[in-house]
Formats: structure tokens, C-alpha cells, sequence
């Protein structure tokens, strides 16, 4: 992913935006949120055809006008927009929860209806993690097939469609569902607590079959609210000065690098400094493994890693960045908050494309400069759907250089392409709600899959590994390392 705060950048409608479909025009008699969400993405979206055709934009914009007329309910106007938004496969195109007003945010989310436990999605199963119940009635590794009558697959199946994802990429919409303790506010939690309400008498009733076990068991757990959620994640503060990453050399002489979050814009701490003086110490080493598991991205800082192991200057990858106006119309402008007024007119450093794209110039040339002392050990990057911005584009460099193995799942993300780098956050004057909007497409050259990236050697944690704290991804990561020597 592009460092947000990089570009010396400089977004009116112009020839390439002037052909706009009919949802961005006018609309006599449409819904003033409706009229701006149909006119920005129309307008600004880079990659709003990647996936869905215009015939299906035009429709998808009359629905959610009828949908808006027909209910005022913030809930339901909420679920409305996510529904939409994700019709254009996009992972970065959404109303996002933690980009909302105070009194927005607290209406959506803060009800009292989590369930009181973290879990995964492992082989369609929901899988807990972690026991948060008072109780400690659900032992980790337990099988949750049931909540309120409701089978966990069906559950999943319903919240599906309304999830942020690149393509195809369902194994990144799962991943999201998955409240794992690493969010304040979690992707299951919102969509769950909007489609199915509150427990009935304030209770969660669960049928679920515990580790070993030989038949279910019927539970009853009252669930948790927001304010307990946020007290269990284990995140670090980005904009503090404390280190964001941890580091561990095992008595295999096999060092272990987990980063959770690449999202350093506003840290305080010297990252750069922290992670040169671990790759430093590699010396007489006999591998790294570098755990991405858990991290959709941030800034490029995995870019360091490969320059200290390449030996030679690297040239990315070929990809246009492309964006859909010189200048932002300016009906649009004050319905579009972001970090940088710059965004909203590239000048010159936007070139014609073609009928629909300018291509933003480079303000560097593509290259990661090698760094020394070079490092000089097997790498190991262990892989998940959650690796969808930075960490796809570090997992797909390291394969194309041979840096690396990617062990685990298939990332996120999409061989196709993302959208991101830049954002705008448009704020609906009717509703109060924001989403996201990416700024700039990336189009790989060629015809690449609709898929994220698959690893080199696959392995996934089961509901038996959760039960017995053991990492079956972490020990196949640490075989192949020792015997790559």
C-alpha cells in the first residue's frame, strides 16, 4: 500500500469524467444521500467497473434509493449502504466503523448483543479462540453449532454479502467475520448485532460441542457490550511511542518477527531503527519467520525486510495507478473529507490514460534501494486472508524476488488489482453516515486471476490445535526454514 501521507499530490470533471452514468446525474426525485453516493463513486471510484457493470451500478442505485425512501431507521439504512457498497468488491470501499460520528457510531454499535467469546472461521466451522463469558462455559477449541437456534453456517451465510472484500475473495470476507480480539469494533459484532437484534430475555442460547466431546451441548451466556469488547483487544496503541511488533529468537535459532498492523502513519515510534536492529542481529541465525496473520496493512514497511535480504536494488512490478478525474466536481466537495486537500486536484501530475483514466505520474521510480548489512537467511511469511493491502503486495513481491516462502492461506487481496493509496470519506448530509473511497486503481498488466494469493505451502490451524495452544501454520513454517539451510 502507498504511505497515505507520501504524495505531493495535486482531484473537475473532465473528458474522462463527463461520460457518468445516470445514477450520478441529477436524478430528479432521488434522495439526497443516494444522489451523492451515485455522483462520487460514479465520479472518483477507480475501480467501480473492475468488477460490476455499469446495467448492475444503475440498478444497485435504484434499490438503495427505494431502500432509503422506504425506511428512515439508521440501522436499516446503514445495512442498505454496506450491501451496496460491497456489491462493488472492493475491500476498501465501505461505511466504516470507526470513521462514523460519536452519536452515529453509539446508535449502531453500542448495543449490548456480542457474543461472549472470540472465534474463527476454520473449514466453515465457528471456532472459539477465546472465552470472555463470566462462566468460562465455552473451553477454547470449542465448536459453536448453534446460536439461538440459528446454525453457525446459515449465520455465516447471511452476514456474508454485506462484507468488504477484493473480488471473489471470500476467504477475506470470513476472515473479517472472525472477531478475534485484535479490533475495538468487529466486522461479526456490527452485522450480526444489525441483522439479528438482541437475544431474546438478554441471554445467548448455544448449542456447542466442546473439545473431546462426544455429544452438543445447550448453553446460556449473556452477551457482552461494546465497552467489554474494547477492554479485551490486545492491540497496541499505533500513535504511541511503544513498539507495535514483537520478537522472539527460539531456541532453534529460528527468529520469529509477528507484525499484526503495518498502520505506522502517526506512530511515534522509530520503527525503522527497531526492525533494522533485529535484522541486524541475524547473523549466525538460522532463519526468520515473518507472521503476517494478522495484518491487512498500512504502510510498506515490510519493504524494508526485502531490502535488507535482496542484496540487489528492487524494481517493482509493473502496475498503472490510475485515478478517474484531474479535479474533483465541485457539487461533490463538501461531502468529501480527507487528510489532504491536495487530493482534490492532481494538476499536472495526473496524465491522460485513456476515455475513462489518468495515470498519476511517479514521484519516485520504482525502485526499493537494497540496504546492507545484508541478511542473509531463509524467510519464512506466513499468510491469511487477512493480507489484503501492503501485506498482499510484500507477499507477492517476495514470491516474484524468490525472498521467500509463503506459508498458511491464501491472503487476501486480489491478483487483479486493489483500490486505495488515497481516500476520501464521504459524509451523507440526510443520514450522517460516511464511507470510504478509495482514490487510486492499481491494474497489474495481463489477465491475472480473480483470487488472492495462494501459498507455497498451505497449512491451517484446526478447531484441535485452537484446544490444545498449539500452531500447526507456526511448526510448518519452522520445519521448512531448518531444513532450507
Amino acid at each position: 500500500m502507498i504511505d497515505r501521507r507520501s504524495f505531493l499530490t495535486t482531484a473537475t470533471l473532465t473528458s474522462a469524467a463527463l461520460a457518468l452514468p445516470a445514477a450520478a446525474r441529477a436524478a430528479p426525485g432521488r434522495s439526497e444521500d443516494i444522489r451523492i453516493v451515485g455522483a462520487a463513486l460514479a465520479a472518483i471510484h477507480p475501480g467501480l467497473f473492475r468488477y460490476l457493470s455499469p446495467a448492475a451500478f444503475e440498478r444497485g442505485i435504484a434499490r438503495l434509493d427505494q431502500q432509503w425512501r422506504a425506511s428512515q431507521s439508521l440501522e436499516v439504512r446503514y445495512l442498505n449502504l454496506a450491501r451496496f457498497l460491497a456489491t462493488i468488491r472492493c475491500g476498501h470501499s465501505y461505511p466504516n466503523f470507526f470513521n462514523q460520528k460519536k452519536a452515529v457510531a453509539q446508535q449502531l454499535f453500542g448495543g449490548h448483543s456480542s457474543l461472549p467469546f472470540a472465534f474463527r472461521w476454520i473449514a466453515g466451522c465457528m471456532v472459539v479462540t477465546q472465552d470472555h463469558s463470566a462462566a468460562a462455559a465455552v473451553p477454547v477449541g470449542s465448536v459453536v453449532k448453534a446460536v439461538n437456534g440459528v446454525p453457525s453456517p446459515e449465520i455465516l451465510a447471511r452476514l456474508l454479502p454485506y462484507v468488504r472484500a477484493d473480488g471473489s475473495n471470500d476467504g477475506k470476507r470470513r476472515a473479517l467475520l472472525s472477531p478475534t480480539g485484535t479490533d475495538a469494533i468487529e466486522t461479526f459484532d456490527v452485522f450480526y448485532g444489525l441483522l439479528y437484534g438482541a437475544p431474546r430475555r438478554g441471554i445467548f442460547q448455544l448449542r456447542t460441542r466442546a473439545p473431546g466431546a462426544a455429544a452438543d451441548t445447550l448453553i446460556e451466556l449473556p452477551p457482552i457490550d461494546l465497552a467489554r469488547r474494547v477492554s479485551l483487544v490486545q492491540a497496541t496503541d499505533p500513535s504511541s511511542a511503544a513498539p507495535l511488533w514483537q520478537w522472539q529468537m527460539g531456541e532453534d535459532e529460528v527468529a520469529v518477527l509477528t507484525m499484526d498492523s503495518w498502520a505506522v502513519y502517526d506512530s511515534k515510534w522509530d520503527w525503522q531503527g527497531w526492525l533494522n536492529d533485529r535484522l541486524s542481529s541475524l547473523t549466525g541465525a538460522k532463519g526468520l519467520i515473518v507472521d503476517l496473520r494478522q495484518n491487512e496493512g498500512g504502510n510498506d514497511c515490510g519493504d524494508l525486510i526485502l531490502a535488507r535480504l535482496s542484496g540487489t536494488d528492487i524494481q517493482r512490478p509493473p502496475a498503472d495507478r490510475l485515478v478517474r478525474y484531474r479535479q474533483t466536481p465541485k457539487a461533490l466537495d463538501p461531502y468529501l473529507d480527507t487528510w489532504d486537500d491536495n487530493f482534490r486536484n492532481w494538476g499536472a501530475d495526473a496524465e491522460p490514460f485513456n476515455d475513462r483514466y489518468f495515470r498519476l505520474k511517479r514521484t519516485d521510480n520504482g525502485v526499493i534501494a537494497a540496504q546492507g548489512p545484508r541478511v542473509i537467511v531463509p524467510m519464512a511469511v506466513l499468510t491469511s486472508p487477512q493480507n489484503s493491502s501492503a501485506t498482499f503486495q510484500f507477499a507477492s513481491l517476495t514470491r516474484s524476488l524468490g525472498l521467500g516462502k509463503l506459508i498458511g492461506g491464501t491472503t487476501g487481496g486480489n491478483q487483479r488489482g486493489i483500490n486505495g493509496g488515497a481516500f476520501f470519506f464521504v459524509r451523507l448530509p440526510e443520514s450522517g453516515l460516511e464511507f470510504d473511497l478509495p482514490i487510486m486503481g492499481h491494474f497489474p498488466p495481463g489477465h491475472p486471476p480473480d483470487a488472492g494469493l495462494l501459498p507455497d505451502i498451505a497449512a491451517e490451524n484446526s478447531a484441535a490445535d485452537a484446544a490444545a495452544g498449539h500452531d500447526s501454520v507456526m511448526e510448518t513454517a519452522r520445519h521448512w526454514v531448518l531444513a532450507a539451510r
